[in-house]
């Protein structure tokens, strides 16, 4: 259940959701890629690399931008993950947006977007 993983696990999660790979170099190091771009340096051992993937369970501009991911993929899915996550229940299918309810949705925490974007991502066909 996602919100049994910790930041750095929904972090690499989600990383790996979105593109990013560790690869094992000739050397012995490991390189960490988006969609098969090296980032730049190289680490003695993976956990290292994957630290460098962004940090979408606390830095609010990586958690907007995976949001969008979400967005584009299912944006009814999404809403109704990031409910589930804030509120903890599920939302009744004949429940109502208020004014209240969509102003909290857009105040929530980074973790809370990233929590919902991992599900929307993880239940795409």
């Amino acid at each position: 259940m996602v919100k049994d993983m910790t930041d750095q696990q929904l972090n690499r999660a989600l990383a790996e959701l979105v593109g990013y790979t560790v690869e094992k170099e000739a050397t012995g190091g490991y390189a960490l890629k988006y969609n098969g771009e090296d980032q730049g340096k190289r680490w003695m051992r993976a956990v290292f690399a994957w630290e460098q993937a962004p940090d979408y369970c606390t830095d609010p501009a990586a958690s907007l931008e995976v949001q969008a991911k979400a967005i584009e993929l299912d944006r009814i899915a999404y809403v109704n993950n990031l409910y589930e996550a804030c509120y903890d229940l599920k939302r009744d299918e004949d429940y109502v947006w208020d004014v209240i309810n969509i102003a909290f949705l857009l105040n929530v925490s980074p973790r809370q977007r990233a929590e919902a974007t991992y599900i929307t991502l993880s239940n795409r066909d």
